[in-house]
């Protein structure tokens, strides 16, 4: 067996699917089928269950597909070894942040690395933590950065910074002329949030209590407050802009 094999169907047990596989090793789908059927004829042994809409991987063949993810990290750890001995600051950078950081954290980091290593080219990438914690893991990102507390074996984590949050108010609201706002106070009114997945909406959630509440009450409730959800803090906030509602968002947004 080969590790370009082992990728194959790691990739593939993950996608669920052979073209899409194909497309993630940048290699033809029957090459790929090729090599699958070679490495399960080598084992003796079917990794996948095939039918003609789903692929589902059989319960030894997630046995072995585990064990080949822990390969291939093994294999990343050896590259990152031989990589000691070479100037770092000239080899690609793969940074990803969450949609909550990135539109406010890159453009500036992108300037201070440009000074700092103007040889090193830079892909960054914007997703939810979980699919970020899963391309670290799989070495498809060097670095990931999302909201705390995060845990995941053999990663190192560092704190960078605290950001306050701050309340987003359409201009001329009655609420504007107020120094400091209580949760209760938000809970009364026509709330913009970020919809499920967002671990910002957690954290906001997490900090007022009271606007559990708000998310979770009946709508056929007496209380009059009403939850929107939006897909981008720059959405919500150009929502508040127009007086559509407020908003609780990190203080770079």
């Amino acid at each position: 067996m080969t590790l370009t094999e082992l990728r194959y169907v790691v990739t593939l047990a993950r996608e669920r699917h052979f073209g899409r596989a194909a497309e993630r090793c940048h290699v033809s789908q029957p090459t790929l089928s090729v090599a699958v059927k070679k490495l399960e004829d080598e084992l003796g042994i079917p990794l996948f269950e095939r039918s003609k809409n789903s692929i589902r991987v059989t319960e030894t063949g997630k046995r072995i597909i585990d064990q080949a993810q822990r390969v291939l990290d093994q294999v990343g750890v050896i590259r990152d070894m031989a990589q000691d001995g070479k100037n770092q600051l000239n080899a690609p950078l793969k940074v990803g942040a969450i949609y909550t950081i990135g539109p406010y954290l890159f453009p500036h980091l992108l300037p201070e690395l440009r000074r700092a290593a103007s040889e090193m080219p830079l892909y960054i990438e914007e997703n939810y933590t979980a699919t970020l914690r899963q391309k670290l893991r799989q070495s498809e990102l060097d670095a990931i950065i999302i909201a705390l507390p995060f845990e995941e074996p053999e990663v190192v984590t560092l704190p960078l910074y605290d950001e306050p949050f701050v309340v987003l108010l359409p201009g001329g609201h009655p609420l504007t002329k107020r120094e400091s706002l209580t949760a209760e106070e938000l809970a009364k009114e026509q709330l913009l949030l970020l919809g499920p997945g967002h671990c910002f909406r957690d954290q906001v959630l997490e900090s007022c209590p009271p606007l559990v509440d708000a998310v979770t009450r009946n709508p056929s409730a007496a209380a009059p407050s009403l939850v929107t959800e939006g897909s981008s803090l720059e959405t919500i906030r150009h929502m508040v802009a127009s007086g559509l509602g407020i908003t609780v968002l990190p203080l770079s947004a």
